[in-house]
């Protein structure tokens, strides 16, 4: 392009760019001048009004006759999904924070090709499925996302789909640097809806056995994680996500980060609720951003407010206006009364549950997000369940930022909740537990000590948990009583091998095939992504050297990498692939060893001691890795009868409304089963009180490895969408050992699970954060130079071995002690309210 054509440019975006200051000016004097004129002032007061008569000031009411279910990681819900999806008929509603086009919803991708997430929505609205999907517009200097690659994708399947983009960031009005909407939300013709953790985005898939490695030497159809979606975060962020095969991370030598997570499905007349969240906020960014691109169309609710008069909804400030200009989708939940229409081309709708299960959708939202005065019910709701808890508190969560007093830098009360009801169980000599699961370290690539992001999240969560002056642990403690008897916090982490003894036999396929395997590893991901691969031609794999670093990877640290071509064709892809395969049956024929030993943590019908291996020692020694199992959930379980799950974490960002926008489901079921607590008779509901068994049956390996490399997989309960139930597993004696969760067998179960798994990661792999680190300098001393995840050195193979098959599920206890020496830490002018960025992290 020319200099004159380059200045022709820019001439033409002046005017623009005057708007865009002008508009960032006024947003940044008056953020509430949505909120200060008359008839504003008067929609606030209607949905307050509405608000304040429902449970938790909640937009929504609680609904009886529901459907719902839970799906624990994401190869069981994304299988669900895939299903849900299939049988829409009208419309699909999809909110998300970051939403991959490309992901694989079953796998392995070489046997499910059409069930690939823009595949399947294309099939969709082929079929005239209108598609409408919401996504966060990221930061672009700071979030790898590109919600543009996604919205691109996605509009150029067919008209029938449109991508909104959400918020600006620069030069508008609602400028909004820190906050993200982060709800993962889909609904299908208004009748069926997921609402959980999991995002559709690369990462996420997983399987109960959370494999670290994916390796296949001699049959890449095998591959679980293709192209980016073999990743760890902890390593290295996602890079350039539109070149989908694009993987910068070995998988010779580098394990992926695996990623534990809990969804729902559901159906009933909460839908409606869930859809009025997606259609207000589709038409606040309508009003706000594409008023004027008639393309993209206005939503109307969907409720008939003649049958049913007495809704909330027909209050709503907007309801009629919308119900005049935008589109709207048929509901059948509501003075539905055509029982013929509830079969539509084939496929006949779920009817509702009686008495079902009662469930309320509570969300933080605000003016930016949403266009409306500051909402968080699921703040309020996280609390109220907390002070009405009679035994028992299950909590896991990616996050946990909270306060135990008002004049705190963090905001959000749900610490002081918890003390509160321990000190009163304490004071009333009762028994009661709250056991809290975390993830080890946020998933944030960089060293602990160096990494502003990383060390804040830490130290504030160590704040809430155990020092700092006002933590959990003080201020029971304060009150006179031991915290250790009330509550307790606990990490997940992994071990596998991965098949590739690199000078053995790796090195000897490549010769023979003339094909580097990072050649092979990219040309599978090529000719998966098919003929839309765009103009990449290179990918540069990281090749991981020893660093004393240990676990993670830094800018200090050294890099090694590979550049590697990109085949041009699926066909050239394909040729690449059968070459080294063919070389490597031809080298090895090694059906008989293992690609994965992770099943091992689970309960296999064989033991680690038994499996092969075809090269040296040195290189299985080196073909062993470790990770923390990612943990991503946003749940808390109450007394085995109450949940609130959703996409919330348990932080400021999520829980105080006007930060990042969330949606939750407290659910209350009415089917209850006999159960003991504390050894007592006690009636628990089943919606509750399976999720927590499953859940802990998984940590503690009391569960069967989940296999997914079969051509002819069949999906089991655990994998179809409501209204279809989970099989009935309280008859199982794995079960009835988690059945009681306050007894002592279990918290003597739990508790040494956690001990062991966290006594032999230590030895044999020295991950931090450690008890044996108190201060930086131990920290530097105690980090083993390996490469990252790697075995430390000295230790012989058959202790290694030994070891790790004592590994009973990937429980470990969360080391309280860790650097508890460094009193700047958790104190300092970040934590006095001088540090204008510290929401961002909190």
């Amino acid at each position: 392009m020319s200099f004159f054509k380059k200045i022709e440019g820019l001439v033409e975006k002046l005017p623009e760019g005057y708007q865009h200051t002008r508009d960032e000016i006024i947003g940044l004097i008056n953020p509430n001048r949505r909120h200060d004129d008359p008839e504003e002032k008067r929609q606030d007061e209607i949905r307050a009004e509405i608000n304040a008569g429902h449970r938790f000031d909640s937009f929504a009411t609680e609904r009886s006759e529901n459907f719902v279910k839970w799906h624990i990681d994401g190869h069981d819900y994304m299988w669900a999904l895939s299903e849900m999806i299939d049988n829409a008929r009208e419309v699909i509603f999809i909110q998300d924070w970051w939403l991959t086009p490309e992901l694989y919803l079953r796998r392995p991708p070489a046997y499910h090709p059409e069930w690939r997430l823009d595949r399947l929505l294309k099939r969709k609205a082929e079929e005239g499925v209108k598609v409408h999907v919401i996504v966060y517009k990221e930061v672009t200097q700071t979030m790898s996302m590109s919600s543009k690659h996604t919205k691109s994708a996605l509009e150029a399947l067919h008209p029938n789909v449109t991508c909104l983009r959400h918020p600006d960031h620069i030069g508008a009005k609602d400028t909004v640097e820190f906050w993200s909407h982060h709800e993962k939300v889909v609904v299908v013709d208004n009748h069926y809806a997921c609402i959980g953790g999991l995002d559709l985005c690369f990462g996420r898939w997983d399987t109960h056995t959370h494999p670290l490695a994916d390796v296949h030497p001699t049959d890449f159809s095998q591959t679980l994680f293709p192209g980016q979606d073999y990743n760890n975060a902890r390593v290295m962020d996602f890079q350039n996500v539109w070149m989908y095969a694009s993987n910068a991370l070995s998988g010779l030598e580098s394990a992926r980060m695996p990623w534990h997570d809990v969804h729902m499905t559901l159906s009933g007349p909460v839908v409606l609720d869930i859809v009025q969240h997606f259609v207000e906020r589709w038409n606040e960014i309508k009003k706000r951003k594409y008023r004027t691109k008639a393309e993209i169309v206005w939503l109307a609710l969907p409720h008939d407010v003649s049958a049913a008069p007495n809704e909330a909804v027909v209050r709503h400030p907007h309801r009629e206006t919308w119900h005049e200009v935008g589109h709207r989708y048929k509901q059948r939940w509501l003075g539905f009364p055509d029982e013929e229409d509830a079969e539509v081309r084939g496929h006949r709708y779920a009817p509702k549950q009686a008495p079902g299960m009662r469930v309320q959708v509570v969300r933080s939202v605000s003016d930016w997000s949403h266009g409306v005065l500051t909402e968080h019910s699921i703040q309020n709701a996280y609390i109220k369940l907390i002070e009405e808890a009679e035994h028992f508190i299950y909590i896991e969560n990616q996050f946990f930022i909270s306060a135990t007093y008002d004049k705190d830098v963090v905001k959000n009360q749900i610490a002081r909740a918890l003390v509160e009801r321990i000190v009163r169980a304490a004071q009333a000599d009762q028994k009661f537990q709250v056991i809290i699961t975390i993830p080890e370290v946020p998933a944030f690539s960089g060293n602990i000590k160096d990494e502003g992001s990383l060390k804040t999240i830490m130290a504030a969560q160590y704040r809430t948990m155990n020092r700092g002056g006002h933590s959990i642990y003080e201020e029971i403690r304060k009150a006179g009583f031991e915290p250790l008897d009330y509550i307790r916090f606990y990490h997940l982490r992994a071990y596998d091998r991965i098949n590739a003894p690199l000078s053995t036999y790796i090195s000897q396929i490549e010769e023979q095939s003339g094909i580097k395997y990072h050649e092979a590893q990219v040309a599978l991901a090529r000719q998966w992504v098919g003929e839309d691969g765009g103009d990449q031609t290179t990918v540069t794999v990281t090749i991981p050297v020893e660093t004393t670093e240990g676990i993670v990877v830094s800018d200090k640290t050294p890099l090694k990498t590979e550049t590697v071509p990109i085949p041009k064709s699926e066909t050239e892809a394909r040729e690449l692939i059968e070459r080294f395969e063919a070389a490597a049956k031809r080298v090895r024929g090694d059906e008989d060893v293992a690609d994965n030993v992770a099943q091992h943590m689970l309960s296999d019908r064989t033991s680690l001691a038994e499996e092969k291996w075809l090269g040296s020692e040195q290189e299985e020694l080196d073909a062993y890795v470790s990770e923390l199992l990612y943990i991503h959930t946003k749940l808390m379980i109450v007394d085995d009868r109450r949940v609130i799950m959703g996409s919330a974490n348990l932080n400021d960002r999520s829980q105080k409304g006007d930060g990042d926008s969330e949606i939750a489901l407290v659910v209350e079921d009415n089917d209850m089963i006999d159960s003991t607590m504390n050894g007592k008779p006690y009636q628990v509901a089943r919606f509750a009180a399976s999720l927590r068994r499953k859940i802990f049956r998984e940590h503690l390996g009391l569960i069967a490895p989940q296999v997914a490399n079969r051509r002819d997989e069949t999906a089991d309960s655990f994998m179809r969408c409501a209204p279809t139930p989970n099989e009935d597993e309280t008859h199982l004696q794995e079960d009835r050992l988690v059945a009681d969760p306050i007894s002592d067998a279990t918290l003597e179960l739990w508790t040494s699970t956690a001990r062991r798994n966290r006594e032999i990661f230590t030895e044999i792999f020295r991950p931090v954060p450690t008890n044996l680190v108190r201060d930086w300098k131990a920290y530097e001393n105690y980090v083993p130079k390996v490469k990252t995840g790697h075995v430390v050195p000295g230790i012989p193979l058959d202790r290694v071995k030994k070891r790790l098959s004592e590994v009973k599920g990937a429980l470990v206890e969360c080391p309280l002690d860790f650097l508890i020496d460094e009193t700047e830490f958790v104190k300092g002018a970040d934590w006095e309210g001088l540090n204008p960025t510290l929401p961002i992290y909190i």
